[in-house]
């Protein structure tokens, strides 16, 4: 019995199964790739939908809403869309399960923002109404504006005067180099201490109490002298570096205090200055040189 022919028909049968599997399989492939296209698409366009709720928030955090409360829960829930766009973002396209739960949540956010839209618009009109109330009051209150605006200068004017008065000064400062038994000396060389003495002069409208002096000493170059850069204190909204301080007892008499500063570097030549700092103002400026 031949067999040839049964062979061949087995074979053609088997091309035609091979044929019809590779066509079987890249249609697969191709409906695979559609629907990956498709999820790409739905994914960019939920992103696209998650931006533009999250500029919406933006919009209403960078208005004036009088109301605390729903400041602190619109940037609860802007945080949220944030939070909620970056998951996006690095979620797989191919996590369907994740994508549609996504966008669920996008759909309560804005149902969220819906109540808090409305309740802007309430307090949008409130404010309007009460805007208009108030023109007419400030129609009436112009005059007495006016007057409490004299009072309110005369009483700065009144404030700077007393607070002139109250503040301290400085005067009778001298400077005595010593050398390292505590004696006065002039060899340059041999200066270890250097004090100074000054005297707060008599001021009965200022508060008695405890006062801190606080001395900057300005080398010739400019710089201050300081044994610590955190040597600070408060000048005039700012910070001003100090070379020492004291604190004293001030009961509105004159007091004549000394202070020192231990001579640990190389001295400088020249003409240096002290400034006297109480109650952060300066309350005196003075010079003294330090030659060979």
């Amino acid at each position: 019995m031949n067999k040839k022919p049964l062979i061949i028909s087995l074979i053609i049968i088997l091309l035609v199964a091979i044929v019809a599997l590779v066509a079987f399989t890249m249609r697969q492939k191709q409906q695979m790739n559609e629907m990956v296209e498709q999820l790409e698409f739905e994914k960019e366009a939920l992103e696209d939908e998650y931006e533009d709720l999250a500029i919406q928030f933006d919009g209403y955090q960078q208005m004036d809403i009088q109301n605390d409360s729903l400041q602190d829960q619109l940037a609860k829930e802007q945080q949220r869309v944030r939070d909620l766009l970056e998951e996006l973002r690095i979620t797989k396209v191919t996590n369907a399960r994740r994508i549609a739960a996504l966008k669920k949540e996008l759909a309560t956010v804005r149902a969220v923002m819906v109540g808090y839209v409305r309740q802007i618009d309430s307090l949008n009109n409130t404010n309007q109404r009460l805007t208009q109330e108030n023109q007419q009051y400030r129609i009436e209150n112009q005059q007495i504006t006016q007057v409490n605006t004299q009072l309110s200068e005369e009483n700065t004017h009144l404030t700077k005067v007393v607070t002139r008065a109250a503040m301290l000064q400085v005067s009778n400062f001298s400077v005595l180099p010593l050398n390292k038994r505590d004696r006065k000396t002039s060899v340059f060389n041999a200066i270890q201490k250097i004090q100074f003495t000054y005297t707060i002069q008599r001021n009965i409208t200022c508060e008695p109490g405890e006062k801190m002096v606080y001395l900057s000493i300005r080398r010739p170059d400019g710089e201050v002298m300081q044994k610590n850069p955190n040597h600070l204190f408060e000048y005039e909204n700012g910070q001003v570096p100090y070379s020492v301080r004291q604190s004293l007892e001030y009961a509105g008499e004159e007091l004549t205090a000394t202070m020192y500063w231990s001579v640990e570097e190389i001295l400088q030549q020249g003409t240096y200055t002290a400034d006297f700092f109480i109650d952060g103002n300066l309350c005196g400026t003075f010079t003294f040189s330090l030659e060979k």
